[in-house]
């Protein structure tokens, strides 16, 4: 079977048409088997745990009482066979763009610009759905707003309201740089789940403390089994 087969019929949504209250949320995922590669020591299977992280960010987002649809942007079949079973989840093919920021701005273009958009990094396993409403309702009061990662330099969250230019800068010092792109600081709790993202080992054991969604716990206790 090819991967365009494999892939929804759903992955290539058209860009809305109608304005909408609700927020789209673009989640970017690399292929699983290149994703994560420092996390080859915390499972045997890295890969199965770089989609594990992504599934459960994705299903936290479309939990979210805000969200209206989530547009997850990717080359991955395995990714994408498996949101098609999620509720008000699309796909779309990443295609010949490179790197984050590119793959976020297809997801962009997707949604249209007459919604309010959201990126979303694919590496939040402990992501609650009502902290994800929590910083979307603080995203309302501005044009674009960012939140910071645990370690108050990179970015977990950008956002942009209705209308406004869709801008990103994800990498490192990203929330610097964000803030540079006119981006707000959007005030979250320290123990927030969206500011936990996970790189490393390290950040995977505090991710744990918050508590992991069910497919990443899954992999990680088979592996310890």
């Amino acid at each position: 079977m090819s991967l365009t087969d494999r892939f929804s019929p759903r992955s290539s949504p058209a860009p809305a048409e109608h304005a909408s209250s609700g927020w789209v949320v673009i989640v970017p995922v690399k292929s699983s088997d290149v994703g994560k590669s420092r996390l080859s020591d915390a499972a045997p299977d890295r890969a199965a745990l770089a989609r594990a992280l992504a599934l459960d960010t994705i299903a936290a987002a479309a939990a979210a009482t805000a969200v209206e649809r989530v547009i997850v942007v990717t080359e991955d079949a395995d990714i994408a066979a498996a949101v098609r079973r999620m509720r008000t989840v699309d796909v779309v093919r990443e295609g010949d763009t490179r790197g984050l920021d590119a793959a976020i701005a297809t997801g962009a273009a997707a949604a249209g610009s007459d919604v309010p958009r959201a990126a979303l990094l694919g590496d939040l396993p402990a992501l609650r759905p009502f902290d994800l409403d929590t910083a979307l309702e603080a995203a309302q009061a501005v044009e674009r707003g960012v939140v910071a990662d645990a370690e108050g330099e990179g970015s977990t969250l950008v956002t942009a309201r209705a209308g406004a230019t869709w801008l990103s800068a994800f990498g490192e010092d990203s929330f610097s740089r964000h803030k540079l792109l006119g981006c707000t600081p959007l005030d979250l709790p320290a123990d927030s789940t969206l500011r936990r993202d996970v790189d490393t080992a390290e950040q995977l054991a505090a991710a744990s403390a918050l508590g992991l969604g069910e497919r990443t716990t899954a992999v990680l206790t088979s592996s310890a089994a």
